[in-house]
């Protein structure tokens, strides 16, 4: 190591290879890069990427689930059918809609995406109050998937709300490291880096899975 003592002992005049100082001045600067996030910044990224395909993973497992409501709502009212035409509806507008990395940081997308996703749920609530008076259709009680299907719902809906309290986590943690110093230096400066909108749970509730215990 090239130390103040090495470099007393040193003739005067004496000139550092230019080598030797690429050498010093490339650890230097890898150690400042480092203090200023330049690793930390696209870690963070990552994660919350990685938290957002949980998130869409969950929602399109929701989705999958749809197409058995059909065979659950044989038998029901036409009334009651017409919230499994608003649900598939719903669906099919949900599903259209599709996120990138990149548009993580776009709120104008992510809230066309946050809106139809809460009107499915919105619809799919209509469904849940269906299942509720179940009573009043007995021929939905004699479909041996019915109660395996509640059960795949409200499951899938408490699966959606986890990996959405993780990706807002991970955004969070994202968003404070971008505007924090010293990692805003590598932020700015090497990787323009922008804020990534978390999701909103526009309806009062809407991370909370609904329960239809009891209520069959």
């Amino acid at each position: 190591m090239f130390t103040a003592t090495a470099a007393s002992r040193l003739p005067e005049g004496y000139l550092m290879p230019a080598s030797r100082r690429h050498v010093i001045f490339a650890a230097a600067a890898a150690a400042m890069l480092s203090g200023c996030g330049v690793n930390t910044v696209p870690t963070e990224e990552e994660a919350a990427k990685a938290k957002w395909a949980d998130v869409q993973a969950a929602f399109q497992e929701r989705a999958n689930l749809i197409p058995n409501l059909a065979a659950v709502a044989k038998g029901a009212a036409e009334q009651e059918k017409g919230i499994l035409v608003g649900v598939t509806e719903a669906r099919a507008k949900a599903t259209s809609i599709q996120i990138s990395a990149e548009d993580l940081k776009d709120p104008a997308k992510m809230k066309a995406f946050q809106d139809a996703q809460n009107q499915l749920s919105g619809a799919l609530g209509g469904f849940g109050r269906l299942l509720a008076n179940a009573e009043a259709y007995p021929q939905l009680k004699s479909i041996t998937n019915y109660q395996m299907l509640q059960s795949q719902l409200e499951g899938q809906e408490n699966r959606i709300r986890v990996a959405i309290r993780d990706y807002n986590g991970a955004v969070q943690s994202y968003n404070t490291t971008i505007r924090t110093f010293p990692a805003m230096v590598a932020a700015k400066v090497i990787y323009g880096a922008k804020p990534m909108v978390p999701y909103q749970a526009v309806t009062p509730g809407a991370e909370v899975a609904p329960s239809l215990e009891g209520k069959l």
